[in-house]
């Protein structure tokens, strides 16, 4: 499905029924690396999978984005289709644009889960993302999701697109956002979510690292810390079975 956000023509699924939950991808992938968690909360709750502007079959934005940008994003999508009071889960970028639309007060949810979630300004160079974080995101979950059809068709898609045109010119608008982006600390609307909050993360982590779950944990109120001693940036993936379980019974009263 397809809706106008902005001057943005987004895609996203909807599944199941009941209570809404959002969920958000990270950076470099698309809805796909979210749908192995819906296959236990599509049974409650009504799923909405979005690609993020600039991601998956949504638009590619003519101009670099900021944090701010992506939260207003989300308070849109979420204005549009009406959903109200919302959960919304988030990985990696996804966290952080939630952490902005809610620290700002744009979006109202019932509860957040932020999985290995960014938005804490890095001590590591913008360099060593764009070396690490940037170029091999894509590849690094593709081998952690389950072989479906869906996932071996976007599998296709992903390595048919490097090295195209298209590519290279998203490649650049999307390394300018990143630059931007992690220049924008977050930090400052921790403190303003009020909402149940529950952070799964990989100890082994080395886009954002555990010490940021850490920190999030102590200033967020009513905030838990799910750890996976050996999980990575993708920990929710690599741990997925008991991932699922663990939103279960978070949700278990929703």
């Amino acid at each position: 499905m397809q809706i106008k956000i902005n001057k943005w023509n987004i895609n996203y699924e909807v599944i199941g029924e009941g209570n809404p939950i959002v969920l958000l991808h990270g950076w470099l992938t698309d809805l796909e690396s979210m749908r192995p968690l819906t296959t236990n909360l599509s049974q409650k709750f009504k799923i909405y999978l979005v690609d993020v502007v600039g991601f998956g079959k949504s638009d590619l934005p003519e101009e670099p984005l900021t944090t701010n940008d992506f939260g207003e994003f989300l308070c849109e999508f979420i204005k549009k289709l009406e959903i109200k009071n919302p959960i919304l889960i988030g990985h990696s970028n996804g966290g952080r644009i939630i952490i902005n639309a809610v620290g700002r007060g744009l979006v109202k949810p019932k509860k957040i889960v932020l999985i290995d979630s960014a938005g804490l300004k890095p001590k590591r160079t913008f360099g060593y993302y764009l070396k690490i974080g940037f170029f091999k995101t894509g590849k690094m979950f593709l081998n952690l999701l389950p072989n479906t059809k869906a996932v071996e068709e976007f599998r296709k898609k992903l390595r048919g697109k490097v090295g195209s045109s298209d590519y290279q010119a998203s490649a650049t608008v999307l390394k300018d956002t990143m630059k931007i982006i992690l220049n924008e600390d977050q930090r400052p609307m921790l403190k303003n979510i009020n909402v149940p909050t529950l952070l799964i993360w990989g100890a082994q982590d080395t886009a954002t690292p555990i010490s940021d779950a850490k920190e999030i944990e102590k200033t967020i109120p009513n905030c838990g810390l799910v750890e996976y001693p050996y999980g990575t940036h993708f920990s929710y993936l690599e741990n997925i079975e008991n991932c699922k379980a663990v939103l279960d019974e978070f949700f278990k009263n929703d």
